[in-house]
């Protein structure tokens, strides 16, 4: 074959981040590039997509929304700037730009006293610039607190047996006595807020926030302990204001999003849960690209068991596949068999491990071994 110009294929790239080496915009421009060396006359539209967790402001900002940032309360209580994208009076919240792991001081986790107190203020400035329509986007928290922080800041208050506010995070609600959300900001009544996320669990128990992510925050067994018993007391305060409500939305899927977040959405913020891929495929206008669309290129790190259950590439391709487009997907690591991608309605991946089996290399050099893999695809698929 030679690189000449493709017949009528209008390719649509979708994909996410490679965490830990490119940006979904990164992937986004790497695979264009290697396309447009094979195929120079392509018709090609970048769509770079998040699951509701870290790059999803960026993947709005990349769509057209308009970046907007406050200074807010990191998860160990130093400021940090944040931001949040704005569209519209539709505003795209990513509770990691304030409360994330990666805003911890490197080495220092703080898995008892991480709070999402900054999320909270991030939310109060999307609402101040006059959002009345609100994407939340969880995952990636540095904290496991129910949202008891994030709802503090919005208004709530959270008292101990003096009278006092109970100390930051999971492990400061053991000492909670009682919870007022009277408080709360008004304008959260009248705001649409969307909880995103990628992944189901509860609040507590053997499959809730603190067993299942507390050791990603650090959380030792004895600290799992402690912050499960804490958000499940939490729970049964909250049941004296609210009634059999709190425990309802404590059992109810994504409550045990991003170290308990998702819990403090739903019972505060009166947020619905969707999960993440599909929110973000709506605001970011997929369907109408994809109607442009005669190929489309996914694509996440890894393809995994994960990438299955919520994430980013199986919503892609299954939003493609039920418009008969066909989708490949790029990784820089495939742990999926074929059939299993076929499945999904993933006609074939390319793997950057396949042009660099070692695994240090791979990350360090997955901008040009990307665009190596965008440029097999376009033989494969395009000429």
């Amino acid at each position: 074959m030679t690189g000449t110009e493709p017949t009528a294929a209008r390719v649509l790239i979708a994909a996410d981040k490679f965490k830990g080496s490119l940006t979904a915009v990164e992937v986004a421009e790497r695979i264009t590039a290697g396309l447009r060396a094979v195929a120079p006359g392509l018709e090609i539209e970048a769509l770079p997509v998040a699951d509701g967790g870290d790059g999803t402001v960026a993947a709005a900002v990349a769509a057209g929304f308009e970046r907007r940032e406050a200074e807010v309360t990191g998860p160990v209580g130093d400021p940090v700037t944040a931001a949040y994208a704005l569209r519209d009076g539709t505003a795209v919240v990513e509770m990691a730009e304030a409360s994330g792991l990666q805003l911890l001081p490197e080495g220092r986790f703080a898995p008892l006293t991480a709070t999402t107190y900054g999320t909270g203020e991030l939310l109060r400035a999307a609402l101040d610039a006059g959002a009345t329509s609100i994407v939340f986007g969880v995952g990636g928290s540095a904290s496991t607190d129910g949202g008891a922080g994030m709802l503090a800041a919005l208004g709530a208050r959270f008292l101990d047996a003096e009278g006092e506010p109970v100390g930051p995070g999971g492990g400061g609600l053991r000492e909670l006595v009682s919870a007022d959300l009277s408080g709360l900001d008004p304008r959260l009544a009248t705001t649409d807020v969307v909880l995103a996320s990628d992944v189901d669990n509860p609040l507590t128990g053997p499959k809730g926030a603190p067993a299942v992510y507390g050791p990603q925050k650090g959380a030792s067994q004895d600290d799992v302990a402690v912050l499960d018993a804490a958000l499940g007391h939490f729970v049964a305060v909250l049941e004296k204001t609210l009634g059999q409500a709190a425990a309802t939305h404590a059992a109810a899927p994504g409550a045990g999003a991003a170290g308990g977040i998702g819990y403090g959405a739903l019972v505060g913020l009166g947020a619905g849960f969707r999960p993440g891929i599909d929110v973000m495929l709506d605001v970011l206008g997929f369907g109408l690209a994809l109607e442009r669309a005669t190929l489309v290129i996914t694509g996440e790190g890894s393809l995994d068991e994960q990438t299955l259950h919520g994430k980013a590439p199986a919503g892609v391709a299954a939003a493609a596949r039920a418009q008969g487009i066909e989708v490949v997907a790029v990784c820089g690591r495939l742990a999926l068999l074929p059939e299993a991608l076929g499945k999904a309605g993933i006609r074939r991946a390319y793997a950057l491990t396949d042009l660099e089996p070692d695994v240090r290399r791979c990350i360090a050099e997955a901008g040009p071994l990307l665009e190596r893999s965008a440029e097999r695809i376009a033989r494969d698929f395009t000429l």
